[in-house]
């Protein structure tokens, strides 16, 4: 059953390869003639947050593309982009995004054998705290991209998004949220949902694939505890994603598909009681790269990388008046077993809102999430001990955003998929992998419009953890957040907008802490004459 599903999975995937649109799903214009005037988009904006503990409260540093983790934080941020035209057959764009300032920073523990007067004692050695922060100054997004009717191309670091779930009021997506900071890569795809030919609109595709590199090699080294687990260096990363929807301008209509994230190549070193133990290169030549298009079990080699992802499965419903409903579920999976749906009821169970006017409520997401099961506390794969005359499998233990072999799902330290999981980034005793993946809670996530230029967002979520499959927690810990959000767009000066935020948390999870954040920006079309 495992490798039936498995099949299917690697059909799914490489349909998106083979099936490029004879017409796009939105009309393309004919290029104009007539010079038109470069239009630039300009952005300067200042942050500021302050609040007790170590870090920014969860809703207040999730799904922010990792701009905002510290308690404490000064910032400038200035971008300059330029979009891609939509309407053309070809247009090309490009962005340049950068954050400067001041960040509290973090105590976190390193083994050292030696005695300093502030160690903390542990076996054959001591662990010594030592501060960190965020860089003072770094490139959130560098990129350029070009599109040519329904495909495109974009080379860089640009900031990523969920699909199919609401980047500001769902939990997160699985494999690709938006809550960490962008990969550098070259990504390729459908710039939207395309007709499939001969399907006279019913069926649509999209599809993406990306590689990129990992760039948090320093801030690994800087944060990791060298006591104990592994870590890795100089890994690359590959996404892929492949949807089919049913016909959208019918009132019901539905979606579904496959997306997966992965790490490969890289060096890895392991550590134990504070003694390096085992170092192992990996493959990152082109072979690699056509090997880790298709997910696959690495067996004993395990060269072909770390691969996680879910099935997504969205239900859209149309009300008279324009608004809709959706019901969703991304299931996640590890290995085989995930993939053939023998992990129970995990995933992100959602229902959404979506009004078709501005108003008190202009949307609402409520979630329920379960990553309890993980296909069970059994892992037995036959292809890992060769010779064993033992053939059945127990794919079991897939201990999500874990990999044995790389680093966790994370970059920065916080999840490249869904925050609900505690990101590495909340160890303070260096252990830089998932502590809490098994968990279940829930999400509800309201926006709107108090008038035409006041709006708000409210978040609030309760989890409990019992640790992971491997490590679990000796009694299990809680979570109680919360978040109010209100924004304002000065009407008197064009392009100036004012946002406040306020966000706690309540529980042995993150702690008992609360702070707020203040944003004041200002944007506007720089037209520049060709």
């Amino acid at each position: 059953m495992i490798n039936n599903a498995l099949k299917i999975a690697t059909c799914v995937l490489t349909l998106m390869t083979g099936c490029l649109p004879l017409s796009s799903a939105a009309s393309d214009k004919t290029d104009s003639a007539v010079s038109e005037p470069f239009t630039l988009e300009g952005k300067a904006e200042v942050l500021f947050a302050a609040g007790n503990g170590d870090f920014a409260p969860y809703y207040i540093a999730s799904n922010n593309h990792g701009i905002l983790t510290q308690s404490k934080d000064a910032l400038l941020r200035l971008s300059l982009d330029k979009k891609t035209d939509t309407s053309r057959r070809f247009s090309y764009g490009f962005g340049i995004d950068l954050l400067t300032g001041y960040t509290s920073s973090t105590d976190y523990l390193r083994y050292s054998p030696d005695y300093t007067p502030d160690a903390v004692p542990v076996a054959d050695g001591w662990f010594i705290p030592h501060p960190e922060h965020p860089s003072r100054i770094w490139l959130q997004q560098l990129y350029g991209e070009i599109r040519y009717r329904g495909i495109f191309v974009t080379v860089g670091m640009k900031e990523q998004s969920s699909t199919l779930l609401s980047h500001t009021l769902s939990s997160g997506d699985l494999v690709e949220s938006g809550n960490s900071r962008p990969i550098p890569e070259v990504r390729v795809g459908f710039n939207d949902f395309q007709n499939i030919p001969f399907t006279k609109g019913w069926v649509q595709i999209r599809g993406e694939i990306s590689y990129g590199k990992m760039m948090d090699n320093a801030w690994l080294r800087n944060h990791y505890n060298y006591y104990n687990s592994h870590l890795n260096q100089g890994a690359l990363y590959t996404y892929k994603q492949c949807y089919f929807r049913s016909k959208p301008s019918e009132r019901f209509s539905v979606t579904f598909g496959m997306q997966v994230g992965a790490f490969f190549g890289g060096e890895t070193k392991w550590y134990d009681h504070g003694r390096l133990t085992d170092e192992r290169k990996f493959s990152k030549g082109i072979k690699q790269f056509f090997k880790m298009f298709i997910p696959t079990d690495g067996g004993l080699s395990y060269y072909s990388g770390s691969n996680l992802g879910s099935w997504d499965f969205m239900f859209r419903y149309r009300l008279n008046n324009g608004s809709e409903i959706k019901a969703y579920l991304q299931k996640p999976w590890e290995d085989g077993s995930g993939i053939g749906f023998l992990n129970g009821f995990d995933g992100v169970w959602g229902l959404q809102f979506v009004n078709a006017r501005k108003g008190i409520v202009s949307g609402a997401v409520i979630e329920y999430i379960d990553f309890t099961n993980q296909s069970g506390p059994i892992h037995w794969d036959p292809d890992d001990a060769p010779g064993t005359t033992v053939t059945n499998r127990a794919e079991g233990a897939d201990d999500y955003y874990y990999n044995h072999e790389y680093n966790s799902y994370a970059n920065y330290g916080m999840a490249i998929g869904s925050p609900f999981m505690v990101s590495p980034i909340y160890n303070t005793d260096g252990y830089l992998h998932f502590a809490a993946n098994r968990l279940r809670g829930f999400h509800v996530g309201i926006e709107g419009n108090i008038t035409s230029d006041l709006s708000y967002r409210l978040l609030g979520g309760y989890r409990k953890a019992w640790g992971s499959g491997h490590i679990p927690f000796r009694l299990p810990k809680d979570d109680t957040s919360f978040m109010i959000e209100a924004a304002y767009q000065c009407p008197m000066v064009k392009g100036l907008a004012i946002k406040a935020a306020f966000g706690l948390d309540h529980g042995k999870l993150y702690g008992n802490t609360a702070g707020g954040m203040l944003t004041v920006s200002f944007n506007g079309p720089i037209k520049i004459r060709r």
